[in-house]
């Protein structure tokens, strides 16, 4: 019998950026489950409606999406790979439909806030704020709308049908969107291989004093680990209270993480580690 395709959560309609993340972290043999919200995604996997999951945690623009930051800490899943997929935007319609004809461009408020000059271009069109940017594609195709456009990726197009009448609409090209996998923690998951680069995400808080973070941040300086990220996020219940997400590079096997660990473990009132995963290309 042929094996089951795996089931990958992610939010958004068909077409989603997400969706190009999943195909270059597992490849096309999967099965999707979109879901409505971000939390629906964590729930989805918890719950083993989905054997893996998919998210967004930062675009090299629009900065870090917070929300997905605090369900990590909520919910006990475990980050075992990333990706980066370059945020191409197209404008998509109807086939049929010509430039001339478009009225009403709809997506999600980033993607519309990513295309200004675009628009600078073409006063004539009217940004419409939509909750996803596949799923404006997949209303404008629904409803026939042949005075209206979406700006997705180009990968929409292909799933609803439609006509893609210009593309490269971002502003910026350095526009690039963060994505972790997720899967359900294992006890017999294999350590991490030598011989690639490894990256590392946890979560800490330190009591509110002079110098705790500093000396926390010290455990990964005395070791010459290289953070490559830090971010803060209000500690809830304790009001101007921050818990801190790092990456850094390593591997959780090696004795220098090891001793860094265990040396910030002494320092934070709380610890936990998100995950070990292959740094992303």
């Amino acid at each position: 019998m042929p094996k089951a395709r795996e089931v990958v959560a992610f939010q958004g309609e068909q077409g989603a950026f997400s969706q190009e993340a999943i195909r270059q972290l597992l490849g096309r043999r999967v099965q999707f489950l979109p879901c409505q919200r971000f939390e629906e995604v964590f729930v989805g996997l918890r719950d083993k409606a989905a054997s893996a999951a998919v998210i967004p945690i930062e675009n090299t623009l629009a900065g870090s999406v917070h929300e997905n930051y605090d369900h990590l800490l909520n919910f006990n899943l475990e980050i075992v790979g990333e990706t980066h997929v370059r945020i191409s935007h197209a404008l998509i319609a109807l086939p049929g439909v010509s430039f001339r004809g478009v009225r009403q461009v709809y997506s999600h408020p980033v993607a519309l806030s990513q295309c200004l000059r675009f628009f600078a271009r073409h006063p004539q069109l009217e940004r419409v704020p939509f909750y996803d940017t596949a799923g404006s594609v997949k209303m404008i195709v629904e409803q026939r709308r042949t005075d209206a456009a979406a700006i997705a990726s180009a990968l929409s197009a292909d799933v609803y049908g439609a006509h893609i009448l210009k593309r490269g609409l971002e502003d910026d090209r350095r526009n690039f969107t963060r994505f972790f996998l997720l899967r359900r923690p294992r006890a017999s998951r294999r350590p991490p291989a030598a011989g690639r680069q490894w990256k590392t995400s946890l979560v800490f808080a330190t009591r509110n004093v002079p110098g705790a973070l500093f000396r926390a941040l010290s455990a990964f300086a005395l070791r010459d680990i290289n953070l490559a990220k830090i971010e803060s996020r209000p500690l809830r219940g304790k009001p101007w209270e921050y818990l801190f997400y790092v990456d850094f590079l390593g591997r959780v096997d090696e004795p220098r993480v090891k001793n860094a660990l265990a040396h910030l473990g002494e320092l934070a009132d709380f610890l936990r580690v998100l995950g070990c995963y292959p740094r992303g290309a």
